[in-house]
């Protein structure tokens, strides 16, 4: 067992050199498809994900894990956009907009479609780094029927600047603290407990919101 292992197990955290960093890659993917594709990702920790999965698979000390699971999520990051736009090409946004919604309410898909107006292709790319327009812009973009070919290439360069630089920062920032194996593993705890307790919240939310009526405004305005 290597030093790292050691420190592990001294914490209650050896389960990961079992669990290996294939579960990373499972959770990892398919939290991102969701997020990317779905409305249920509006609610979901993905930044904090990314990020803790490079604290995680530091744990393994393997950088070429941490690089193509950034390349891999990158794909499934402009994957599941195009599945978004193409929802919202299908359907528009009138289903989305909940009455006396906290979140899905018609004042922030206003606030977005504004945002997208206003900045266009950088929108997109911008839309990486701010949560809830993240998982709205593609379903926003496709009901505008933005050109396919430019959604494609503004998701595919805000993926780019998103999924590797959170993915490596938490991968190096974690291998930084090597010299400090208690800060390390408080810094795996915090992010994996960040994670459970941000995807609970998040579902918990998601629910909440989807069990009020849809905003039947939404249709005159459509």
């Amino acid at each position: 067992m290597n030093v790292v292992s050691i420190e592990a197990a001294g914490v209650g955290v050896s389960w990961l050199d079992t669990a290996g960093p294939l579960l990373v890659w499972v959770i990892v993917l398919s939290f991102v498809l969701v997020e990317c594709a779905l409305i249920v990702g509006l609610f979901l920790p993905g930044d904090s994900l990314l990020f803790g999965a490079g604290v995680v698979l530091a744990q393994h000390g393997s950088d070429a894990n941490a690089w193509l699971l950034s390349g891999a999520a990158l794909i499934v990051a402009v994957l599941g956009n195009q599945i978004g736009y193409y929802i919202g090409r299908g359907s528009g946004t009138k289903l989305i907009a909940r009455r006396d919604g906290k979140v899905l309410n018609r004042h922030n898909l206003d606030r977005a479609q504004r945002f997208l107006d206003r900045r266009g292709f950088f929108a997109i790319v911008a839309a990486r780094w701010i949560p809830w327009i993240r998982t709205l812009a593609p379903l926003i973009a496709g009901a505008a029927r933005m050109d396919p070919r430019r959604f494609m290439a503004a998701t595919a360069l805000g993926g780019l600047l998103w999924v590797p630089t959170l993915v490596l920062l938490g991968y190096y920032g974690a291998g930084l603290l090597d010299a400090l194996p208690w800060l390390k593993t408080a810094a795996l705890w915090v992010s994996i407990a960040f994670f459970v307790f941000g995807t609970g919240y998040g579902v918990l939310r998601y629910r909440q919101e989807m069990r009020r009526p849809v905003d039947e405004t939404d249709d005159a305005r459509a």
